[in-house]
């Protein structure tokens, strides 16, 4: 039984409502329609989707009061309720295919748009994602699937240019169990490794852990060599992860927090920075869309901001991909109508009803211009409100590229850019545009960052284990030859040039040591090294010879 028939006999229980309109068993057509229905479907009251309701509102108002698209046609939206729920997302998406729609925006959820991908995959409905980043999504499994917004596999590939540029070898990766956390994540393990890097240790939570999870979910990271964490999570949910992590300490000096877009896109929703969430956050690098300054996008922020309500304090990136969604909609269906396509509807003979059943298949009908719309739009090329929208043989949008952020005070601070043109740099994407590419390891460079504990040197990225035992220095305690080591009643409990030297050689790596010194002999006699050999009481000896020192 194919994965779209499941989900479609899932409805038997619900009420004839969900079901409502019985359909005709020929076509229906229009060649030339007074109205066309869009649907949208995105959880609602979530940080992105109280941010792309009133852009795909506006959007809408704005096709239609232009002349030049869709001329004598109204663009209707149809809006329907997630609720963060596959199972829920599945039934708002079958009933909205119910009324007749070319094309769907949304859904804001990676895991839902793999759910919701196999309806429309049926029916031949073209579905524009704004803020669904799964790299897997792109499959071939989703013909149907649009991205409006950039992909995370781009924004896993910035993130290990960021760990190869300081230097560090290892990170944690801390994720929310899901499509959206466990595609990505995935791809920023195949980066690392192109950057002979790699994850550590991979700590995921469920969608709707509690905060005591969390707290032992980071408990046990904090015991790992690792002191880089990559945060991959849900806006709505991610500042827990932040919370527990400050109060054990782990938002102090040595430790790296790198957060993805979610981050952001909480911070920007708030038009003023919360003094207890800043708190938290203090020296997090955080990776932001970058969507060119323009007139078009200033100007939609500006008419947003000034209808906003209480509920709505500010809009992030996501806003603008949901506007450019719906423009990219109205675009491809009015060069569909105007190569001759018609708004045409057929019953499918393999969504019949079954003797008995309630689902009224019937009613849903499939798009018969659909794959000429899909085509349609993904050959389209237009300035948006958050840059070029034009899709290149993968279907993902040209020229990804993201804000490099350092979070400090009661705000963040721009410290680079990161684009696949030219990768690292100070340099807006844009105008690395009109040069020729440079991705040379030389030419990476960001703005100095302040890090956790308000350093400005950058950490390590590396500690010896807190549950590892530290490193034991056998020491002879010897009757001559006092110069090179012996017995100090101070820290560390002993002295000497082969003390100096051992400690300045530990210095020089590139991560802290815990290690502990421990005296043999009695003082009396010089003590013989072969048995502490044979002891095996001490990891390493620092033993004085007249021309050579021994470890």
């Amino acid at each position: 039984m194919k994965r779209t028939q499941l989900f479609l006999i899932l409805c038997v229980w619900l009420p004839m409502s969900v079901m409502g309109r019985s359909g005709n068993a020929g076509s229906v057509s229009s060649s030339k329609p007074s109205a066309v229905n869009i649907g949208a479907l995105f959880t609602v009251n979530s940080v992105i989707g109280r941010s792309a309701k009133p852009a795909i509102l506006a959007a809408i108002d704005d096709v239609n009061s232009d002349s030049s698209v869709l001329p004598e046609i109204k663009l209707n939206v149809i809006l329907q309720d997630t609720n963060c729920s596959g199972f829920l997302g599945t039934v708002e998406a079958l009933q909205l295919m119910e009324e007749d729609v070319v094309a769907a925006i949304g859904p804001q959820s990676s895991g839902i748009a793999h759910v919701i991908s196999h309806v429309v995959n049926e029916l031949h409905v073209p579905l524009l994602s704004f803020a669904a980043t799964d790299p897997t999504l792109a499959a071939l499994q989703y013909p149907y699937f649009v991205r409006t917004t950039q992909s995370d596999y781009f924004q896993m590939y910035a993130i290990a240019d960021l760990v190869e540029y300081y230097g560090w070898r290892e990170v944690v990766a801390i994720f929310v169990d899901d499509d959206y956390g466990r595609g990505g994540i995935s791809v920023l393990g195949d980066a690392l490794e192109k950057k002979r890097a790699k994850i550590s240790y991979k700590a995921a939570f469920t969608p709707r852990a509690s905060k005591s999870e969390i707290d032992d979910l980071l408990v046990g990271v904090n015991l790992r060599e690792s002191r880089v964490y990559v945060v991959h999570v849900n806006p709505d949910s991610g500042l827990t992860v932040f919370s527990v992590a400050k109060s054990l300490g782990m938002m102090s000096a040595g430790y790296v927090w790198i957060a993805t877009d979610w981050l952001p896109s909480l911070l920007d929703s708030s038009a003023t920075a919360d003094p207890d969430t800043m708190n938290l956050l203090q020296g997090v690098i955080a990776l932001r869309h970058h969507t060119p300054d323009g007139d078009l996008k200033k100007s939609l922020m500006s008419r947003l901001n000034n209808q906003k309500n209480k509920d709505i304090a500010n809009f992030n990136s996501y806003a603008l991909y949901a506007y450019d969604s719906v423009w990219l909609a109205a675009r491809a269906l009015d060069a569909y109508l105007k190569e001759g396509g018609n708004i045409s509807f057929s019953s499918d003979p393999t969504l019949h009803d079954s003797n008995g059943s309630r689902l009224q298949l019937a009613s849903l009908r499939t798009f018969d211009g659909g794959q000429q719309l899909l085509q349609t739009i993904l050959s389209m090329n237009f300035t948006g409100v958050s840059g070029q929208i034009q899709f290149d043989s993968d279907k993902n949008l040209v020229h990804p590229a993201y804000d490099v952020l350092n979070i400090g005070g009661t705000g963040f601070r721009k410290i680079g850019y990161w684009s696949n043109y030219s990768h690292l740099s100070v340099i807006p994407p844009e105008i690395l545009y009109t040069r020729p590419p440079n991705t040379s390891t030389a030419s990476q460079h960001v703005y100095s960052v302040i890090w956790p504990g308000e350093t400005a040197a950058p950490p390590r990225g590396w500690v010896f284990p807190n549950n590892g035992k530290p490193l034991r220095i056998g020491v002879p305690n010897r009757v001559g030859y006092k110069q090179f080591v012996a017995k100090d009643n101070g820290p560390p409990g002993v002295r000497g040039f082969c003390i100096d030297v051992f400690e300045a050689a530990i210095n020089l790596l590139p991560y802290p040591v815990p290690r502990s010194y421990m005296l043999y002999g009695d003082g009396k006699r010089n003590p013989v090294f072969n048995d502490l050999v044979a002891e095996v009481a001490a990891d390493v000896s620092i033993r004085p010879l007249f021309a050579t020192l021994i470890f």
